[in-house]
């Protein structure tokens, strides 16, 4: 491929053509850049586990950051290099680099254990998938420095290109899958590269690019080429089925026995019930479903209305069926389980399962659907329902889930009849935590409806003796409690149904963690003195599965304290180890090189000035897509929503500011209405969202462009004023200098603070997230940059 030195320059574009071929290929650039982005936060899900999402983003920013820093260091030789056509050669190598990367990432087996190999491989795949990052990051240095007079219209167009692929993500990977989603990343590079090139020769091997990754794409359609060969360091095998969407990666696998497992991102599952409701119970496996803990439900409530959230294969469904419900309400977040396997592809071998005339199946976020339904049931009922795959919201949220929060136990008890059941079962250990933490979530909602003491409001039962592999826990509360003869009839269908065992009832209560929880009656001073974190959790801080108390991480981690549930523990390890890389990029990018004299004492405060507008755009972003979760019914929803708007609006504010910010000594104004504003949301947002929680879609939608488009308008125009103010004929020449450094110390500090709005959440809340966002800005309002008047330029 031809070097942009080699390649002569073509005939000069007149200014405003010129210009707009930069906006436009700054705005294929960065979609390709986020959306490949997004794309690795579900390959990663996949093919690592959920808690490595996160690497996708560190590895983005980092990637910029380091382009940055590159072509600071080397300012002089790049100089040498036709603008548009480096631009172009670094597309063109990112076109090739992107599915080079897809291969490494598919077929690089890393699994859960913390070995030297696993560490290596996984080292791999970050230094591999960073490079195309690295490469967008350097191309937007060199424009953003050579076309400072531009830079607030560039910025829009970065923006307006990355909003733009946050919206195209979701129907993409509906549409092509999350593979092919990549190489549409490397497809966009190639069409930029076109853009870009001032040349024949990089257009035409553009064009070759272009042609050769369409050809892939077609011949990779449902996964033929490229696909899931390795996942969780296990290969795949015995796949019948396989589809993606922005959810997850759904397969079905055939069993030895001829049973049909449905896998999600290769690793939660649940399998497709092959049974007539009508004769259920007439081989072995049937029976063994009625002597699982969550069968008691429906021997306390065999003819009641259910809400089952989660159905998954439909055992639940199939057990509250057989046993006489006249209406199952199945809620399941997957339209590929409920519809294409449960209902189309499998239906036959489920009997139809979920298309009787008593099973009514909805595609809903289970708590947003209980949340807005105007019924009331006798069982709401959760088995094992999790949230371990990475949407490219959970991506930022590790492993937080709102079905587990004491205000969703509120939403459940309130829809239940008088007299009606919640019925949730999960994983449970010798040292109790999950099942225990739903006790005590469950006790802090019926304490906040009014019940002082719900000593006799549970039933507690497991499938044998806890032990340190893991049994399934069901725990059964009430609003009113337990008469004598309900607990009699599940002790003697405990007795009757081994290995069932009862952990506690009211009547009899045995000495264990859950009988203690219960007996405190105070769930937050239980937990102080308990090994692991089981305090209640709220919308607020919905990190249901971090139960890690912070004084044993460590001890945990190097297995000198209590035992570890790896699966979920493994994102707290992840979550440090990012930690420690994004202060050490900081460190070596910022720090070392200004302690060396890399510039002047003026120059230090304004680098200071993009590292707290890049903590404080991160961080208000991730606590914005955990509030609007709930609000909008689904993670992905937020993730597009929110994303796309902040992003939009915040371009259109980086073309005003301009205009608006004539001096960056007036930039002051924008970052004083952002503070005032984020102080405000931190107050409102949380019971203006909760109000407006059940007014229809669209409304929600106008909702959130009211409450994100002004505040991301505003937020769009600190950066570019900052980087105007460096390029100033006022600044030091230090200073002028410095427009590659300052992007590099805005995506190092992006990384720092996509981790610290992960900690600080978990912490202290979401609420407290925002506020720190508010600091972050307010810092910025001190050490924004200090110039004369700038005159405006065409």
């Amino acid at each position: 491929m031809p070097t942009a030195a080699e390649i002569p320059e073509e005939t000069t574009v007149q200014a405003p053509s010129r210009g707009r071929i930069l906006a436009a290929g700054i705005a294929l650039s960065s979609f390709s850049a986020l959306l490949l982005e997004l794309g690795l936060t579900r390959l990663f899900s996949v093919v690592l586990f959920y808690h490595f999402a996160f690497l996708a983003i560190s590895i983005a920013l980092l990637g910029l950051g380091a382009g940055g820093v590159f072509a600071h260091l080397r300012k002089q030789r790049l100089q040498r290099y036709q603008l548009r056509n480096f631009a172009a050669v670094c597309c063109c190598l990112n076109a090739l680099a992107i599915p080079i990367v897809l291969e490494i990432v598919l077929h690089v087996p890393v699994s859960l254990q913390l070995t030297g190999g696993n560490f290596i491989r996984l080292t791999a795949i970050y230094l591999a998938s960073a490079i195309p990052f690295f490469l967008t990051g350097l191309q937007f240095s060199v424009v953003f420095a050579r076309e400072s007079s531009r830079i607030p219209r560039l910025y829009a167009a970065d923006l307006a290109g990355g909003s733009l692929a946050c919206l195209a993500i979701v129907p993409l990977l509906n549409w092509i899958g999350g593979p092919n989603v990549i190489l549409v990343s490397a497809l966009v590079a190639a069409i930029a590269a076109i853009l870009w090139s001032a040349a024949p020769k990089p257009r035409e091997f553009a064009v070759a690019l272009v042609i050769l990754l369409v050809l892939g794409m077609a011949l990779n359609h449902s996964g033929r080429l490229a696909d899931i060969t390795w996942a969780k360091g296990v290969i795949r095998k015995n796949v019948e089925f396989a589809r993606w969407n922005a959810l997850s990666r759904v397969e079905v696998d055939r069993a030895s026995d001829g049973a049909r497992v449905i896998v999600i991102d290769a690793d939660a599952n649940t399998y497709i019930m092959n049974a007539d409701p009508q004769h259920f119970g007439a081989v072995d496996w049937q029976r063994q479903l009625m002597s699982a803990p969550p069968a008691t439900v429906n021997i306390l409530r065999p003819h009641g209305t259910y809400a089952i959230i989660g159905p998954g294969g439909g055992v639940d469904v199939l057990r509250a069926v057989a046993n006489g419900s006249p209406s199952v309400t199945g809620i399941e977040i997957n339209p590929i389980i409920a519809n294409t396997i449960m209902r189309g592809r499998y239906a036959d071998f489920a009997y139809h399962l979920y298309e009787r005339p008593d099973v009514h199946m909805n595609v809903a976020d289970g708590r947003s659907f209980v949340r807005n339904s105007s019924d009331r049931y006798d069982v709401v009922q959760m088995t094992l329902v999790d949230t371990w795959a990475s949407t490219a919201a959970g991506a930022f949220a590790l492993s937080e889930n709102n079905l587990y929060t004491s205000n969703a136990f509120r939403e459940y008890f309130d829809h239940l009849k008088a007299d009606g059941i919640v019925a949730i079962t999960r994983w449970e250990f010798r040292r109790p935590r999950e099942a225990l933490r739903v006790v005590s979530v469950e006790m802090d909602a019926l304490h906040r409806l009014g019940i002082s003491n719900p000593a006799q409001n549970f039933l507690i039962m497991s499938q044998g003796e806890l032990n340190e592999d893991g049994i399934n826990v069901t725990v059964l509360a009430k609003k009113s409690a337990f008469t004598p003869d309900e607990e009699r009839t599940v002790e003697r269908y405990v007795a009757d149904h081994p290995p069932l065992r009862m952990l506690y009832a009211s009547s009899q209560p045995r000495e264990n963690a859950f009988t203690d929880l219960i007996r405190s009656n105070d769930p937050a001073a239980f937990s102080r003195n308990y090994p692991f974190n089981v305090a209640p959790v709220d919308d607020n801080q919905p990190f249901f599965f971090f139960t890690l108390k912070t004084r044993n991480i460590l001890r945990s981690i190097s297995g000198s304290g209590a035992a570890m549930d790896w699966k979920v523990n493994l994102g707290i390890a992840v979550l440090g180890m990012l930690l420690i890389i994004s202060i050490a990029a900081v460190v070596v990018f910022l720090l070392v090189p200004l302690a060396l004299g890399a510039g002047g004492k003026g120059q230090h405060a304004s680098l200071f000035y993009f590292i707290a507008v890049g903590l404080g755009y991160i961080l208000v972003e991730v606590s914005f897509i955990q509030r609007f979760v709930l609000f909008l019914g689904h993670p992905t929803y937020a993730l597009t929503v929110v994303v796309f708007l902040m992003l939009l609006s915040s371009g259109g504010g980086s073309f005003a500011s301009r205009k608006w910010f004539a001096s960056p000594r007036r930039v002051w104004i924008a970052l004083a209405a952002i503070v005032a504003a984020l102080l405000v949301y931190a107050t409102v947002l949380p019971v203006l969202l909760n109000a407006l929680v059940g007014v229809a879609f669209f409304v929600k939608l106008v909702v959130s462009g009211a409450v994100l488009v002004p505040l991301g308008f505003a937020m769009g125009m600190p950066f570019p004023t900052g980087l105007r103010a460096l390029c100033s004929p006022e600044s030091s020449a230090a200073e002028s200098r410095a427009v590659e450094w300052a992007w590099a110390m805005n995506a190092a500090a992006s990384v720092l603070g996509s981790v610290l709005a992960i900690v600080i959440a978990m912490e202290f809340g979401l609420t407290a997230t925002l506020i720190c966002g508010a600091a972050a800005y307010a810092l910025a309002t001190l050490l924004r940059p200090r110039v004369p008047r700038l005159t405006t330029a065409a």
